[in-house]
């Protein structure tokens, strides 16, 4: 019974891993983007990367939470704000 308990742990944790290592390969043509082309819009780095405003919106959100990049905002409507690499 305890091993059976500590495989699905083992499992769930590693699905985990799984999904979060996903998530951050679908970040990676967004973070390249922005990092050629630092004060890119989110609309510009959809457009670059083929992916939807939503999408993209998602992994600018997830990139700045984890510190990689920084909003510039410069007083700008949430439609211009512009994201750079973290220093």
């Amino acid at each position: 019974m305890f091993t059976a308990l500590c495989l699905c742990v083992c499992a769930a944790g590693l699905l985990g891993e799984d999904l979060l290592q996903r998530g951050y390969r679908r970040d990676r043509p967004v973070l390249a983007h922005v990092a050629a082309h630092p004060g890119a819009a989110t609309r510009h780095v959809a457009r670059a990367v083929g992916a939807s405003e939503r999408v993209v919106s998602r992994n600018l959100d997830r990139l700045t939470d984890d510190g990689l990049l920084v909003l510039v905002t410069d007083g700008a409507t949430t439609a211009l704000r512009s994201y750079r690499l973290a220093s």
